[in-house]
């Protein structure tokens, strides 16, 4: 399918989960979705039987007023040959129940999300997402790991404002970042963190928007400052050199 024609195949669903109305999503979704498609959601949802059902109720009942706001949406054919589409942004809502024990603060609260949802003959069959949890945990003050290095801020859009519109078929983008990758993996099996050329990949002003737990920082000098070198002197940062 064509990128355009993969993302009018979520318009409903987008629209319907935008102003949240259990009914409307649910028809939605049961028109979007295979009844067997599979959900990979993150910890400590797991493996679920379905999105609805399992994850957006659940956040539903904790803000009656839940709203989702994408923020990027991309969509395309990968070079395996299957299709994608990808959105990042915020639910949000007034956070006047709990939601995974994490308890209510009766205020607007927001939880980044990037859904990535797979599609063959005209359905959803396949998702894989991330919520940032402990996003909401720290609104909640229900934090119970060290405080964050970098600023905690609800993400912005793209400074362009146009998210939700790509030009191309992408490959530029994806050579551009395959290089970013292959250089950061040269660490640690070389030690001088130079050899990840972050230069050569990132504007100088650009800002790392990291999740909670890490939070955001202003151009290369604040990533270094405020996570990279943090995790580079943590002893198992050997361990996962993908995440510098």
């Amino acid at each position: 399918m064509s990128p355009d024609a993969l993302k009018s195949l979520f318009a409903d669903y987008r629209r319907a989960t935008a102003s949240y109305d259990g009914a409307t999503v649910r028809a939605a979704a049961d028109t979007l979705f295979a009844p067997d498609a599979v959900v990979h959601m993150c910890h400590p949802f797991g493996d679920v039987g379905d999105l609805v059902t399992d994850c957006l109720a659940p956040l539903h009942d904790a803000m009656p007023d839940l709203e989702r706001r994408d923020m990027i949406v991309l969509a395309g054919t990968t070079p395996e040959g299957t299709d994608w589409v990808g959105c990042m942004g915020n639910y949000m809502g007034t956070f006047t129940g709990p939601f995974l024990d994490i308890p209510p603060t009766g205020h607007l609260a927001h939880m980044r999300y990037h859904e990535f949802f797979r599609v063959a003959d005209g359905k959803v069959v396949e998702v894989q997402a991330i919520w940032d949890i402990p996003e909401l945990m720290m609104q909640a003050g229900a934090w119970p790991m060290a405080p964050q290095l970098g600023k905690f801020m609800t993400t912005p859009a793209p400074m362009t404002c146009d998210g939700l519109t790509v030009s191309g078929d992408g490959q530029a983008t994806q050579d551009h970042v395959i290089a970013m990758l292959t250089d950061l993996c040269r660490y640690p099996a070389d030690p001088d963190p130079a050899v990840m050329k972050l230069h050569s990949y990132w504007h100088p002003q650009m800002n790392w928007y990291g999740p909670a737990g890490i939070g955001t920082n202003r151009g290369i000098a604040g990533f270094r400052n405020w996570h990279q070198g943090p995790f580079l002197r943590c002893p198992t940062a050997s361990l996962t050199p993908w995440a510098t």
